[in-house]
């Protein structure tokens, strides 16, 4: 689905009923080059909750959680198996929506044979649009 900016929202819609459909307890990793949208996206989804957190990039702090119940990861330039080392793991068992940026085919894999509900959403930026891909 390629969309302007100004419409985020038909794709916030659809991953919103794809969380709904796993009891908003799921896991989304976002992929896509830098400033392509990944925090923009995850903004527009708290929007639609009604959450009034203000949402920033967890870069440096790896994680942010808004209203105890999305959880916001930034993994840029870490290995999986610095995520598992810093106890990041673990906190995919909290009941919520998680929402990883740059997670790779690695992390992945991993959290899938734990049994945990992964899909990932694809954004590829093209100037003023945004080119958005779901493989659950």
């Amino acid at each position: 689905m390629i969309l302007p900016l100004t419409q985020i929202n038909k794709i916030v819609d659809n991953v919103f009923s794809l969380t709904q459909k796993r009891d908003n307890n799921c896991i989304v990793i976002l992929r896509g080059d830098l400033a392509s949208g990944k925090t923009t996206f995850v903004k527009h989804f708290v929007k639609k909750l009604g959450l009034d957190d203000e949402v920033t990039s967890p870069t440096f702090s790896l994680q942010s959680i808004y209203s105890n119940r999305i959880f916001h990861y930034d993994v840029y330039n870490k290995s999986l198996q610095e995520f598992i080392s810093l106890g990041l793991l673990e906190e995919f068992e909290k009941e919520g929506i998680h929402f990883v940026e740059w997670g790779d085919e690695k992390l992945e894999e991993l959290l899938k044979s734990y049994g945990f509900e992964v899909f990932v959403l694809n954004i590829k930026k093209e100037d003023d649009k945004r080119q958005y891909t779901i493989n659950e």
